[in-house]
């Protein structure tokens, strides 16, 4: 297996088991800079190494009780079918140039939203408290599953979505949900969305197989490590730096 493929594994994996969620968005973005992959097979991998490190994750927040699956099924009422709608036109159309530049800039503003999502956590919080005035409980099923289908949308278009943009929309409509069970619903929303996009991509042909096995036997112990240096490293200085690398990405990809 190529040595920088599990190289590049392991440090995204140590990033994702730092900052929990918003570390995986830099993996399309080093997969198209340093494997030099185009855009539409950059994205399909990264879908699938999504999907598979995230069911382990998946399984444990469900063992503990930290999925409300009340939320779950309203996101993914959404996310799914507009997943399969957006591969659908994909197939219909082709992938052409146009589709190769929209891939493109869809995922540099991707990179940027995550970016403002994870620098401004406590920001969103209180604006979800706010919203609250305005948002009655029987509307929030309507706008739960709308979070879900600009989710489905966003992830099959870029692969980035489905972890901290995921977390900030969940937090806007609910935000007196405890952490674990924000974290626990979106990474549990997050498998079925990725794996369904996934799949789309892999009849495309958008995906590199020999270097997804190398990045996920990279990505194990960095996960792991990532978990243990969490205690060790100041929130602000981590959130910090994945801010930094995730602009810094974006402005790149859409340049």
């Amino acid at each position: 297996m190529d040595f920088l493929a599990i190289l590049s594994g392991f440090g995204v994996g140590a990033i994702v088991g730092l900052t929990g969620v918003g570390g995986g968005s830099l993996m399309t973005p080093l997969l198209m800079t340093v494997f030099k992959l185009n855009p539409a097979v950059a994205i399909g991998t990264d879908l699938w190494f999504a999907a598979i490190t995230k069911t382990s994750g998946s399984i444990a927040h469900h063992r503990h009780g930290h999925v409300d699956y009340k939320i779950l099924w309203r996101l993914l009422a959404g996310s799914i079918p507009a997943a399969i709608g957006t591969l659908a036109l994909m197939h219909f159309t082709g992938i052409t140039k146009g589709w190769a530049s929209a891939l493109t800039f869809t995922l540099g503003i991707a990179l940027l939203l995550t970016a403002v999502t994870v620098a401004y956590k406590a920001a969103w919080h209180r604006l979800g408290l706010k919203l609250e005035r305005w948002l009655p409980e029987s509307r929030k099923p309507f706008f739960t599953v709308l979070a879900g289908l600009i989710l489905g949308v966003l992830v099959t278009l870029s692969s980035i979505g489905a972890g901290a943009i995921g977390a900030t929309l969940i937090l806007l409509l609910y935000p007196h949900l405890e952490a674990r069970r924000l974290v626990g619903t979106d990474i549990a929303h997050a498998v079925p969305l990725t794996l369904v996009a996934g799949i789309g991509h892999a009849t495309l042909g958008h995906v590199e197989w020999g270097l997804l096995a190398a990045l996920l036997v990279g990505s194990i112990p960095g996960i792991w490590i990532g978990a243990q240096l969490t205690r060790k490293m100041p929130d602000r200085l981590v959130r910090t730096l994945l801010c930094v690398s995730l602009v810094t990405a974006g402005l790149k990809v859409i340049r």
